[in-house]
């Protein structure tokens, strides 16, 4: 627990540091760099946060997951709005004929479609003269917005006693029992038996890469693996749905036959964000009462039908405008639930939350890169047959997923009070209280 906080800091001090420096960069190669040590500081949070999460509430989770995950979409929904006031609605750079310039700018976004490079020749924009931008405001505000996470994150340390240099004055937030699990009076015999076992889900805090250890996947069964893979797979499609949706409804809706006004598909995005956030926050009282694993099903089949419909009805804007909320309270609370279930089928180690983040990482990236060479070449119409297509292959991976769970061996009763099979039988009190 110690590591993971500690890599919390470092990773949440850098995410502020870098959106401080952005602005300063006036060279490609130096903003690459910078861009890439954002991504990997993201990566560590949400990695490390998911993980805890999960090995910490273990049964109860599902609920702390949605919670969690809500807030990374309301981010996601609030941070343009912070930049937009700063956005420029004309060239950057003034000049001579920066005037003529603005008045093209609408043919050279169009002339930038995949269908048109030809026209792109046309049209100049003046590349030399004063810098008008003030965008560089809107990075150096949310640099401070994000300040206090990475202060919280100390405080914390400090009062659990995990900073070197002051471990001896403070008093923990929590003791340990309270903090690895919800004890109610009368468990003490529970609680002393689950002492006495080694190798508990809570032996996993020992080590913040105790999940990669060979020693664990010695002795361990196909369905094991198999588990992880699809789990992770069903992740790969479904964060790609996310990824490719939200980069590319915008060149969708301006294109014929839909040709929609600029503005108004400008909206398109903000609607798929707006709908993931609610969903999330529907989905923290919803989880508490239904399954991870009904959770997922009704999700994966939502978007289908929702891409199957938008397959229809691909000549419709309002359809459009309905269907991109529809996809994006579908997608909203698939991958906590997905994590919820693989963790659970898998006794809350937390070496599935690394999978499968991952796997969902890797498919926002290469979705999208492979949507955006499939519409240069197909047209985008293809937008929407991708998606299906993906869709499909997200359902299937579920349907595997859900059989390797079928097939894999059910933990023997002294070695899991918290499963929900033990969960069910009258005579188990529980260890985990909602």
């Amino acid at each position: 627990l110690a590591q993971s906080l500690l890599a919390l800091f470092a990773s949440s001090l850098a995410i502020s540091l870098v959106f401080a420096i952005i602005p300063l960069c006036h060279n490609v190669v130096v903003l690459a760099v910078v861009m890439a040590v954002a991504g990997l500081a993201m990566g560590c949070i949400d990695t490390i946060s998911n993980m805890q999460l999960v090995k910490i509430y273990q049964k109860d989770s599902a609920i702390f997951l949605q919670a969690l995950h809500f807030f990374v979409g309301f981010g996601a929904l609030l941070s343009p709005l912070i930049a937009d006031p700063f956005l420029s609605d004309t060239n950057c750079i003034l000049s001579n004929g920066t005037a003529n310039a603005s008045s093209n700018l609408p043919h050279i976004r169009k002339s930038l479609l995949p269908h048109h490079p030809g026209n792109l020749s046309r049209y100049d924009l003046p590349m030399k003269g004063m810098v008008v931008t003030r965008v560089s405001y809107a990075f150096w505000i949310m640099a401070l917005i994000n300040l206090p996470v990475p202060i919280a994150v100390f405080f914390l340390l400090y009062k659990e006693r995990m900073v070197p240099c002051f471990n001896g004055s403070s008093h923990p937030l929590l003791s340990a029992d309270e903090l690895a699990l919800e004890t109610r009076p009368g468990d003490k015999d529970e609680l002393s038996t689950s002492a006495q076992r080694p190798h508990t889900a809570a032996a996993g805090h020992e080590d913040l890469f105790s999940c990669c250890q060979s020693k664990n996947f010695q002795g361990a069964s196909f369905t094991y693996f198999a588990v992880h893979i699809t789990g992770a797979l069903v992740l790969f499609m479904t964060d790609g749905i996310v990824g490719e949706y939200s980069g590319f409804v915008y060149s969708y809706a301006v294109e014929e036959p839909l040709a929609v006004v600029h503005k108004v598909a400008g909206y398109l995005p903000s609607l798929f964000w707006g709908f993931i956030t609610l969903g999330r926050l529907i989905s923290i009282p919803v989880s508490y009462r239904m399954k991870p694993a009904t959770m997922v099903f009704i999700n994966v089949v939502g978007v289908l039908i929702t891409f199957l419909l938008l397959l229809i009805f691909s000549s419709s804007v309002v359809f459009l405008f309905v269907g991109t909320a529809s996809l994006g309270l579908f997608l909203s609370s698939t991958f906590p639930s997905m994590l919820a279930y693989t963790e659970d089928i898998l006794q809350y180690k937390g070496c599935a939350t690394t999978v499968l983040v991952t796997g969902a990482g890797i498919g926002e990236m290469v979705l999208q890169l492979l949507v955006g060479s499939i519409i240069h070449d197909r047209g985008s119409y293809s937008f929407l047959v991708c998606g299906m297509i993906f869709g499909c292959l997200a359902f299937t991976f579920y349907a595997l997923l859900v059989f390797f769970h079928r097939m894999y061996p059910k933990p023997s009763p002294e070695l899991d009070e918290a499963s929900p099979e033990k969960a069910a039988e009258p005579e188990d009190t529980g260890q985990y209280q909602r």
